[in-house]
């Protein structure tokens, strides 16, 4: 029972970052119906931001109040890159079809990517990444969880609810939920449908680095394609509860990573591909994901 318990700590951790990475993806098909798969790459540059401010901020241990200080620089940083990215790559094909927009974003990831690896300060090699948060645990009886445990699941259920406020108790949620409907209907109705769009992104791709920040200090090695599995995992997630939905995407990244980590506890080379397996099930018998809502389409 104690290893059982054990075990759902450390898939609460990895669920609550594909949770937080889902939800990216799900805001930006619910509001443009476009599935951005150069979102994870969002992550990458996270990580990499957060590196070089801790790199450029301090010479010695990084504290309390200068990690979240960072973090939030993080943040807003990525965050207006994706409003740029959005702008110059994404909205000049948003009436186009869909699969312009897909290859669009695919070109997005590889460019990210390459150019990247391009960047002497970036480079092909992994790099270490600084202790940002502080080590030791915390014992509950038998069982034992990390300070680093704490921190991830924590800022992610913080992040979550916020999440959850924003669209369903503010204005600007309101809007968001409004263009998601009827684009044309909520600029009629006042709503300036390109504002919502740019904030939609730049909160993305904020929850995205704050993603690449938690990844990096559990796994403390960041390079240029670090995004890619994770990226394959909580667009899985996504899926999973139900693209679009943010309640979907919360719940597909902590079921998902909950049944990876038990998965591995049995045997770790199956853990990958049961994640496609469930993704081909969810897409046989469930395409609208276990909160999603099958929606009809006229022709």
């Amino acid at each position: 029972m104690v290893q059982v318990v054990q075990l759902l700590v450390y898939g609460l951790q990895v669920g609550s970052i594909y949770a937080l990475l889902a939800i990216g993806y799900t805001l930006v098909y619910g509001i443009i119906k476009m599935i951005n798969l150069a979102h994870a790459d969002f992550m990458m540059l996270g990580a990499f931001t957060a590196l070089f401010l801790c790199q450029w901020l301090t010479s010695s241990g990084v504290v309390l109040w200068l990690s979240i200080l960072i973090a939030l620089l993080t943040m807003a940083i990525v965050g207006l890159i994706g409003v740029f990215v959005e702008r110059v790559a994404y909205k000049p094909l948003r009436n186009r079809p869909t699969l312009s927009s897909l290859v669009a974003a695919i070109g997005v990831s590889m460019f990210l990517q390459n150019f990247l690896r391009c960047v002497p300060a970036v480079g092909p090699t992994p790099q270490a990444f600084p202790v940002m948060f502080t080590s030791g645990s915390l014992s509950l009886g038998p069982i034992t969880v990390s300070a680093i445990q704490i921190v991830v699941i924590g800022v992610s259920c913080v992040l979550m609810a916020f999440m959850q406020f924003l669209v369903s108790k503010t204005a600007i949620g309101k809007q968001m939920v409004a263009v998601s409907c009827d684009k044309d209907a909520s600029a009629l109705m006042g709503i300036n449908v390109n504002k919502v769009i740019s904030i939609t992104f730049c909160i993305g791709s904020a929850l995205a680095a704050v993603c690449g920040i938690l990844y990096a200090s559990v796994y403390p090695s960041i390079h240029v394609y670090m995004a890619t599995t994770i990226g394959n995992k909580a667009f899985i997630s996504a899926v999973l509860g139900g693209i679009g939905n943010i309640k979907g995407a919360m719940l597909g990244g902590l079921l998902l990573g909950m049944i990876e980590v038990m998965l591995q506890s049995f045997d770790s080379s199956i853990s990958y591909g049961a994640s496609f397996v469930i993704l081909i099930l969810v897409l046989l018998y469930r395409p609208a994901g276990l909160l999603g809502t099958t929606v009809t389409e006229k022709v």
